[in-house]
């Protein structure tokens, strides 16, 4: 089972992060947790958990700042949004080659 959502403790142990590194990314708004309306905490998403992940990569490996990771994020997400784009042309176009094709061969 695949958990949806993670606690900020369960992200500080997992990532060996400090609280103000997880808030840091809450300002610059590379995450944007959420909050269970009945008992306030906030949890992070599996995107979330992956910006976390490539954020820390970015700083700590790289010494990249907070402004840096941010836009290299944003351009991450719009290169996979672009490849989106691109498959889905493909796929019309090798359906519409596949059509064509059968068209002839039927003529």
């Amino acid at each position: 089972m695949n958990k949806q959502f993670w606690s900020i403790t369960e992200i500080i142990e997992s990532f060996e992060i400090d609280e103000v590194f997880l808030v840091n990314l809450e300002k610059e708004e590379i995450v944007c947790p959420t909050c269970n309306k009945e008992a306030q905490p906030k949890l992070f998403t599996a995107s979330d958990r992956e910006k976390i992940r490539l954020a820390k990569i970015l700083v700590e490996d790289m010494g990249v700042n907070l402004a840096g990771v941010e836009v290299i994020l944003r351009m991450r997400q719009n290169m996979f949004e672009m490849r989106k784009q691109f498959d889905t042309i493909l796929e019309d176009l090798a359906k519409k080659l596949n059509d064509t094709l059968k068209k002839d061969h039927n003529l």
